[in-house]
């Protein structure tokens, strides 16, 4: 049962059948500043807050898990400048989550090697990490310094590594084995996956876990993505028969 319906009428979406799993590629900030003669700086301030305005409406309409594609492994490449309001971005939201999550039960986790980022803000996910074992609510999951080939590599080590530790044996992998070594571990795949700002491609994101997810894009770059596109997304995810691989 759906917490919160909306009261006006956006597209037609069962609220009582909603995907448990949404994901989002954040794409298209730095065309969406380009276009009005902005820094690429300002147009992912302007993604910071739609993402929080996306994250704090799935909440509202009952949606299980969300996860999105913040910072790729290939993103270092980028200007230091951009990288670095990235980063600022990142350690705002997180000061604000600490005071928030309890409070609007969503519980946030990360995947990705966050070996790279400064102390300050691994101390910060490691703290949301620990407020959000304390209840439950909405899990949202933020890719940041991710990359789904690499994850996979990850995984496919550890494995090995059990193995040669005597831990595990090459008999026992299985997709669902295999799937526990990955940083989504103990959450479900996604059921649909939507990507905003006009490219067709999945950009290296949940490459294992988004094998049958149901695929949504839009022109509309991030910055503008709102709640009348996310129902478009919905609307058009609840049309489609998922078969799994079957007639």
């Amino acid at each position: 049962m759906a917490l919160f319906k909306p009261k006006t009428e956006l597209a037609e979406v069962d609220f009582d059948r909603l995907p448990r799993h949404v994901a989002i590629i954040m794409d298209g900030n730095g065309r969406w500043a380009k276009r009005r003669g902005l820094p690429r700086t300002a147009g992912h301030a302007a993604g910071a807050e739609t993402f929080r305005t996306i994250a704090t409406y799935c909440q509202k309409i009952g949606l299980e898990y969300l996860t999105v594609y913040a910072f790729s492994t290939e993103n270092w490449k980028r200007p230091m400048e951009e990288v670095s309001a990235i980063i600022g971005l990142l350690k705002k939201y997180l000061l604000e989550s600490i005071e928030k999550m309890e409070k609007d039960k969503i519980r946030l986790h990360f995947f990705g090697d966050l070996d790279a980022l400064p102390p300050e803000l691994r101390e910060l996910t490691v703290r949301t990490d620990d407020i959000s074992t304390r209840y439950e609510g909405m899990q949202v999951n933020v890719c940041f310094n991710y990359g789904g080939r690499d994850e996979i590599v990850r995984a496919a080590r550890a494995f090995a590594a059990d193995c040669l530790a005597g831990k595990r044996s090459p008999e026992e992998l299985t997709e669902e084995t295999f799937s526990n070594y990955l940083y989504s571990a103990g959450v479900p795949d996604p059921d649909l996956v939507i990507r905003p700002s006009g490219e067709l491609r999945i950009s290296n994101f949940l490459l294992w876990q988004s094998a049958y997810a149901e695929f949504y894009y839009t022109d509309v770059l991030w910055p503008d993505f709102s709640k009348e596109e996310l129902h478009k997304a919905l609307a058009a995810y609840q049309s489609r028969s998922r078969r799994f691989g079957g007639v």
